[in-house]
């Protein structure tokens, strides 16, 4: 039986998850069905935007994602002590980029004159929208139902078109964070739809390597999908790398983003070949710090789902046993 997500996403054990969606049916969600023929490439960019977007409004940064042909994987950060500063006008406006609001916060924020009674419902109704823009649950709410109404209309059906619920995987430490990364930046390497992590389309080691998003362009095609109602914010870049652990506040990957490329690199290239490196000396530095010899990286790397859900569901059956 599925556990409640209130279960399964807890801040204060850990602020990295990792999250996937699945199409529900055969249809394919992005790129070239071998079945039909028909071409859903474009749907790749609907999602890119879509997250890039959601996540700057969001109180939750990205680490990390890919957009497979029927599915996709995101790695975040939740953030929530960073919609505590945003006052009720900040709330407000982020949320109402992409939802209408209720009539009194319409009201607010043209500058309306209100009553108290009326000013202490908009204050309400912005404690809610807060606690929305701190939820990963309201993320993927908000980034899966807009693809799927679309999608719907241009395959011409009604009904489901993800899994009722996304999957989500606590990253309880720095080596199953890197791990989770690397396994969903090499996603297409993997299933050899590309050669390179840096011809690997719509990730996030491509958009590292090469950024190349074009917000203007996003906002624009998510308000003509009717997506966005009016966004008034800045593209939040992905989460930076800042290196090992130091004595002071760090709010983002402590590794540092070459050692990563260097890493990724290294694994897209034994995934090709098929066989691993012999000399130790040419294995990336930063296993040695973590403490992995090849043989392990390489199943934590290409077998991550797997071998981290088992691991972790047996974790929850014994504390709640």
């Amino acid at each position: 039986m599925p556990r409640p997500r209130k279960a399964l996403i807890a801040v204060d054990d850990t602020p990295y998850y990792h999250v996937v969606s699945r199409c529900v049916r055969r249809s394919f969600l992005c790129g070239v069905d071998s079945d039909t023929g028909e071409n859903y490439e474009h749907r790749r960019a609907w999602i890119e935007q879509r997250i890039r977007l959601l996540a700057s409004l969001f109180a939750i940064d990205i680490c990390a994602y890919a957009i497979m042909a029927n599915h996709l994987h995101i790695v975040v950060k939740l953030q929530p002590k960073q919609a505590t500063g945003w006052s009720v006008q900040e709330v407000l406006l982020r949320w109402t980029s992409i939802h209408k609001g209720t009539l009194l916060v319409q009201r607010y924020l043209s500058s309306n004159a209100l009553s108290a009674a009326e000013q202490a419902s908009v204050n309400s109704t912005a404690e809610i929208y807060r606690q929305r823009l701190t939820s990963l649950s309201w993320f993927m709410k908000c980034l899966n139902e807009p693809i799927a109404r679309q999608a719907n209309k241009e395959d011409g059906c009604t009904g489901h078109f993800w899994e009722a619920r996304f999957k989500s995987q606590a990253l309880l430490t720095n080596e199953a964070l890197l791990s989770c990364m690397a396994y969903v930046d090499l996603n297409p390497v993997r299933a050899q739809i590309t050669e390179t992590p840096e011809s690997s389309e719509f990730t996030s080691i491509k958009e590292r390597l090469m950024p190349t998003f074009d917000l203007t362009a996003a906002i624009a095609e998510q308000t003509m999908l009717g997506n966005l109602q009016h966004f008034r914010h800045p593209l939040k870049p992905l989460l930076s790398f800042e290196g090992a652990l130091v004595e002071q506040a760090q709010h983002g990957i402590l590794f540092n983003l070459s050692d990563y490329l260097e890493l990724v690199d290294f694994t897209a290239r034994t995934i090709r070949r098929r066989k691993p490196v012999v000399h130790t000396e040419l294995l990336p530095p930063i296993l040695q710090r973590l403490s992995l010899n090849q043989h392990d990286w390489l199943k934590r790397a290409t077998q991550f789902e797997a071998r981290y859900f088992t691991f972790f569901s047996r974790r929850a059956h014994r504390d709640t046993a």
